[in-house]
């Protein structure tokens, strides 16, 4: 495998190479969208706002009026209740904030700058046409694409596809993701402790960070370390999902099953063994699938919680995008180290750290201990920085790119 490991970068290509086309793209009701993908042009049917109102509480008058200093009450116009009639010369017509300006109106008198005797109001303010009155469309007009095919629907999101009358969002299918957690020595949390046991927290964080992503996790089993076990249960994953993530058995020891499983089943290799700490022995390959469907994609990740964890952002999470047609790439930035970080010299590193804004742009500290096995060092993690292999240490103030862990948008 050493003469054959991949870069970050060719091993992500390899992966979003198989992705050739978005799901099947369904309607999802609005306040069950957040986090979906947009799989059409939103495009607005309708002006926002859709009439001339009043951005304050007060008077609709006729700007030219205001000169007078005094006019006569001659209606109201509530929200979502318009005044019975317009505007005359000579009139006001008492307005809330929201309401539609009467017709006639053309500016808004507020209600601190006026005393209200006998009917009327009196003021010294002349005001010009236009003040403190809301536009027809002045947000959105009719015809406007308000939202791209591909965008994560977050709050902002999906109050402007409220906005403008959508009732269901079209977006792409959630990825169903089947996840499988090999070997003998797993305990669930709530399991008594054995001599060599090791808690299955691999079970937790992947789905989690799949769910994060976007997918619906449709399994999620712990495989005893035989092949036929991890034959049986890789089988079941590769039915129920688009896509499958086996954790552990990946590697070359005697109960390393999963390449043995993946061959037996149709599972052609694209990949095995990337360049990386921690991540070395990820592999990737494709199911063939039936007549006329889409092959399931596999990643085997390694064991170690952290190497699960890393491989997973860098790998698992673009395809996902892709798959529920977002930009893949990610989320990535450049950011400067505050402290110095040892080079390895054949491989790169993916240290876990805190960014903070400094007046010269990003600034990443390294988490504490960087460990395979070190799970809290993703505690406040907010971004992977990329440190290249090379014989000298990385110095305090080494430009490095990261892949932020908490993508916009995304759950």
């Amino acid at each position: 495998m050493a003469d054959e490991l991949l870069s970050v970068d060719e091993a992500r290509e390899r992966v979003l190479a198989e992705v050739a086309s978005p799901l099947s793209a369904e309607g999802v009701p609005l306040a069950a969208a957040r986090g979906r993908v947009l799989a059409a042009d939103a495009v607005s049917p309708e002006d926002v706002p859709g009439f001339d109102n009043s951005a304050m509480d007060g008077f609709a008058v006729r700007s030219a009026d205001t000169a007078a200093g005094r006019l006569r009450v001659a209606g109201e116009s509530r929200a979502g209740a318009p005044a019975a009639r317009g505007l005359e010369t000579g009139e006001a017509i008492r307005v809330s904030t929201g309401a539609v300006m009467p017709a006639g109106a053309d500016a808004v008198l507020r209600i601190e700058e006026v005393a209200e005797r006998d009917g009327g109001i009196e003021f010294d303010t002349a005001v010009e046409a236009g003040r403190d009155v809301r536009g027809r469309g002045d947000d959105i007009r009719a015809g406007d694409t308000v939202l791209r095919a591909g965008a994560a629907l977050g709050a902002a999101e999906l109050g402007v596809l409220a906005s403008i009358g959508t009732a269901e969002a079209t977006c792409a299918r959630r990825a169903r993701v089947a996840t499988l957690f090999t070997g003998d020595e797993l305990l669930a949390p709530g399991e008594p402790m054995v001599p060599g046991g090791v808690r299955n927290s691999n079970a937790y964080t992947v789905p989690a960070l799949a769910a994060g992503a976007g997918a619906e996790v449709v399994l999620r089993e712990r495989v005893a370390d035989s092949l036929e076990a991890t034959r049986d249960a890789l089988g079941l994953a590769l039915a129920a999902g688009d896509v499958v993530v086996v954790c552990g058995g990946v590697s070359v020891g005697p109960h390393d099953h999963v390449k043995a499983a993946t061959a037996e089943l149709a599972v052609a290799e694209r990949f095995w063994g990337v360049a990386l700490r921690p991540g070395r022995p990820t592999w990737f390959g494709v199911h063939e699938g039936g007549p006329g469907q889409r092959g399931a994609l596999v990643f085997g990740l390694p064991g170690n919680p952290v190497s699960a964890f890393v491989t997973f952002v860098l790998f698992v999470r673009p395809a996902l995008r892709a798959l529920a047609g977002a930009p893949s790439e990610g989320e990535r930035t450049s950011a400067t180290l505050t402290a110095p970080v040892p080079r390895l010299p054949a491989r790169d590193q993916m240290v876990r750290c805190r960014l903070e804004l400094g007046e010269a742009g990003w600034r990443a500290t390294p988490t504490g201990p960087q460990g395979s096995h070190v799970l809290t060092s993703m505690l406040g993690a907010d971004a992977l920085a990329l440190v290249e292999a090379g014989p000298e240490p990385a110095p305090a103030g080494s430009a490095v790119r990261v892949e932020l862990l908490r993508a916009a948008g995304w759950a």
